[in-house]
């Protein structure tokens, strides 16, 4: 199990600098291999430590008031400065964990009824995207959405946020690139596209829009609105069949 986190620690966030000191690796192996004893069903999977990264960045970001946090020297604090960041840094992470612990376990499970979730809700909403992906056979899980500390803080202000909403969210983010994603014609052109959204430069502004339609989204699907839409849909496709 250490072995796997040992490897894993340096390839992570590769393009910014705070992540390869020492000192941040350190604490990145004793918070994963802490998580994985406690959570032997599952144990360390390949991306947790990714989950970590921005709760890592705001937990610093109370001790340095000047400097760039992607290259100021984390051995500059002091040890129970460290001791902080890096044990809130972990009860977050683990109660980030918490209610999506199915989707590390053997199989993942949750994932892909997460995944069958986020198919409902785009079949329902957009229900020319759901035809243009299945046209073209694309995979559902291969869709990703950038993460930001703005999306997380988010998530964790919301009952079941990650377990729940980010199904919502991720619906919303490819509606929100619906038209682009249909102009493209095939598998790699679709993919190529999901790959590289621009996405890269949004602010606070392009995030609550998305959280704000993710909402939205999700009191349409919740309760007797579900079950609603649920039924619409069978008898649409039946109509289909016929």
């Amino acid at each position: 199990m250490f072995r796997q986190i040992y490897i894993d620690v340096p390839r992570m966030c590769p393009l910014h600098p705070i992540f390869q000191q020492s000192v941040v690796r350190e604490c990145f192996e004793r918070m994963l291999f802490v998580w994985a004893a406690r959570h032997p069903s599952s144990g360390y999977v390949q991306g947790i430590n990714d989950l970590a990264t921005p709760f890592f960045l705001v937990f610093l970001s109370e001790f340095v008031l000047e400097e760039d946090l992607e290259t100021f020297h984390v051995s500059k604090l002091s040890k129970e400065q460290l001791r902080t960041v890096e044990a809130d840094t972990f009860w977050c992470v683990s109660f980030l964990l918490e209610n999506i612990q199915d989707n590390y376990t053997f199989e993942q499970p949750g994932i892909h009824l997460k995944v069958q979730d986020l198919k409902e809700v785009i079949s329902v909403t957009d229900e020319q995207l759901y035809d243009h992906f299945d046209k073209h056979g694309v995979d559902f899980p291969s869709v990703l959405i950038p993460a930001t500390i703005r999306l997380w803080d988010t998530y964790l202000s919301e009952k079941d946020g990650f377990s729940e909403f980010h199904t919502y969210v991720c619906a919303a983010f490819l509606r929100l690139w619906s038209k682009r994603l249909q102009s493209e014609t095939d598998f790699q052109g679709i993919m190529i596209l999901l790959q590289n959204l621009p996405t890269k430069n949004w602010t606070n502004e392009q995030i609550c829009e998305l959280t704000a339609d993710a909402f939205s989204l999700m009191q349409v699907f919740s309760g007797s609105a579900k079950q609603h839409l649920n039924s619409s849909q069978l008898r649409h496709r039946n109509v289909h069949r016929h």
